[in-house]
């Protein structure tokens, strides 16, 4: 950190600047949203720690995305409550980086995830007969433990290099919880190449794994366009399309937010665009596994039956 930095205490968040009234009943809103997140979450990861049938790969993984769902909006969300019924708003200068910290380290991590899932895919569909063999337990841990680590590796050094900045004030930071992008604006001009170090490095973790798993499906569509019957290709796709509409949700708005070109209207975007992380993702990513997914609505069924038997 810089020799300038000592005497920073604490940034203000701008928020959303709405009248009273109107942030009020957003707190409601995004009240519900949340807790509906981590219930719906919560019921996913309980679905497969439970039910013996979901004790595979595919959803080993989705247990992880599940968790990172829940990490990633009580990151956020509770602070962004609190300021929509707060309005001095103000967060101390160490919660505010490890906001940041935690904030990369979850996407970072989720990147990765989404990764292996399309791996978990690739080897279910284009290597069936050794799927067992290549996904064993002991790969799938060893697969699930390096993306937390790389992921929190990475987020700790892109906070490491902007703990280097010099912040030259205003301290407003003009989102509705300490991001990343919000708080390099922060930081004075003459520091600009540890700014693109540090957005070189955002880009890296998305576009490098956005590649890897254009790789795999790659394969995955070629193997599918080979097999023979119209009901195999159907199958062999439908195990593929959850995950296909997560990844599409996720990267999407990702390269809005850190690839899209600075414009006028660019900071209100992030603000809502935010939002998709925080409330919306967590919330879709269990419906889109649950409604879309037969084996997860069967064990949801046996886990009501079991308990009406009771």
């Amino acid at each position: 950190m810089g020799g300038n930095q000592s005497w920073i205490t604490e940034f203000i968040l701008v928020g959303f600047q709405l009248s009273a009234e109107t942030e009020e009943l957003l707190f409601w809103i995004f009240s519900l949203l949340y807790i509906f997140s981590l219930l719906a979450n919560g019921m996913i990861l309980g679905l497969i720690c439970l039910d013996h049938r979901l004790h595979t790969p595919m959803y080993f993984f989705l247990s992880h995305l599940a968790v990172l769902d829940m990490s990633y909006a009580s990151n956020n969300v509770p602070k962004m409550l609190a300021n929509l019924l707060n309005q001095t708003r103000t967060i101390s200068f160490i919660p505010c980086i490890t906001q940041t910290f935690l904030y990369m380290a979850f996407a970072n991590t989720e990147c990765l995830i989404l990764v292996v899932m399309s791996y978990d895919r690739y080897v279910a569909i284009c290597h069936p007969l050794q799927y067992t063999v290549i996904m064993s337990w002991r790969v799938c841990t060893i697969l699930a433990v390096t993306s937390w680590s790389c992921g929190f590796t990475l987020s700790l050094i892109q906070v490491i290099l902007l703990l280097r900045l010099t912040f030259c004030g205003p301290w407003y930071v003009n989102h509705v919880f300490c991001e990343i992008l919000s708080v390099l604006k922060l930081a004075c001009a003459d520091t600009w190449i540890n700014q693109v170090v540090i957005l070189a490095t955002c880009v890296f973790v998305l576009v490098v794994p956005l590649c890897l798993m254009l790789v795999s499906y790659m394969h995955i569509l070629w193997a599918i366009l080979k097999m023979q019957s119209k009901e195999g290709r159907i199958k062999a796709f439908s195990t593929c399309s959850s995950h296909l509409c997560v990844v599409g949700l996720f990267f999407g708005i990702a390269m809005l937010v850190y690839m899209v070109p600075d414009s006028n209207q660019r900071e209100e975007q992030e603000k809502m665009l935010s939002l998709f992380y925080s409330l919306f993702n967590p919330m879709l990513n269990p419906l889109i596994y649950s409604l879309r997914n037969a084996q997860v609505k069967s064990a949801f069924h046996r886990a009501l039956q079991k308990k009406r038997s009771v």
